[in-house]
């Protein structure tokens, strides 16, 4: 069949894989903005920073304290995720009641700042970050060789995907959450401290962002344009899937990760743009995106 189609399996399957690997990142950062959107309805254009926070907090942790990948993979998401709730809390907080443009500008020169500083002290070329010692090697699958690294992000970030779906979608604590997006007064009138659990949702959005800083940082060089590179195309995937929708985010990051990976087979030419390509088709048939709501 590869032969007809005039490409070898090795190079079908090896960007399959490239594909499955991207989307993994898609679906963590489009999570974390579904999720934030869907709670609080701020449109955090601060995601990319806050991934590439975490992928720089691994290093520094490595580099100043010798903490190696596995405690950073701990310890960067809870860092960055406090660094959120103090963000939520000094500026986000005032701009719930106000336009969805309000909290998209000001996200949007936060990430700026974020960015702007850590380019002044480390500079735009990437730092190496290297994988843990138990995750070198390969598999030799027969058809393609995988990298054990590569595999364990595949799986980190499906059972973290899934595994935030069904806390927000299936127990009482997302039954909470949902509530108090829905009808605060009321919510609070039974006792729940309604401002903490916003500040605590915006901060596990942003964890979230840095556990995938985290992951990415042995693949890609830790950089202050990592989150610049991915913030467009992880924000198409969030149209694509609906806004606020966390088994869209998590679905549609998948698919146009795959998506996107055999399209660099068949036409690579197109490779950069398909994504945005779906997200018109999808828009003029269905505004709301595919699992999305009015």
């Amino acid at each position: 069949m590869f032969d007809l189609l005039g490409i070898s399996a090795p190079a079908f399957f090896g960007q399959l894989l490239i594909g499955v690997i991207n989307g993994s990142f898609y679906a963590l950062l489009s999570l974390g903005l579904a999720v934030i959107f869907g709670m609080l309805h701020i449109i955090n254009f601060v995601h990319g920073a806050q991934y590439m926070l975490g992928a720089f907090t691994a290093l520094l942790l490595l580099n100043y304290l010798g903490i190696g990948y596995w405690w950073s993979l701990l310890l960067a998401p809870l860092i960055v995720g406090a660094f959120g709730i103090v963000l939520e809390r000094v500026f986000l907080r005032h701009l719930y009641k106000l336009d969805h443009v309000y909290g998209l500008l000001l996200t949007f020169g936060i990430a700026l700042v974020i960015e702007g500083t850590f380019r002044e002290f480390f500079g735009s070329s990437g730092q190496p970050y290297g994988i843990p010692p138990e995750l070198a090697g390969v598999q030799n699958l027969g058809f393609m060789f995988l990298p054990n690294y590569r595999a364990w992000v595949i799986v980190a970030s499906l059972v973290v995907c899934f595994g935030t779906w069904f806390m927000i979608e299936r127990t009482r604590l997302g039954s909470y959450l949902r509530a108090a997006t829905e009808n605060p007064a009321l919510v609070q009138a039974f006792g729940i401290n309604v401002p903490l659990m916003v500040s605590l949702t915006y901060g596990f959005g942003v964890a979230l962002a840095a556990f995938g800083g985290v992951l990415a940082a042995p693949i890609y060089q830790v950089s202050p344009l990592m989150g610049i590179n991915i913030i467009i195309v992880v924000f198409a995937v969030v149209v694509i899937g609906g806004m606020g929708s966390i088994l869209g985010a998590v679905v549609t990051g998948f698919v146009l990760g795959v998506v996107e990976g055999l399209t660099k087979v068949f036409y690579p030419e197109a490779s950069s743009t398909v994504i945005f390509v779906v997200m018109v088709l999808v828009l003029l048939t269905r505004p709301t995106g595919l699992f999305g709501r009015a």
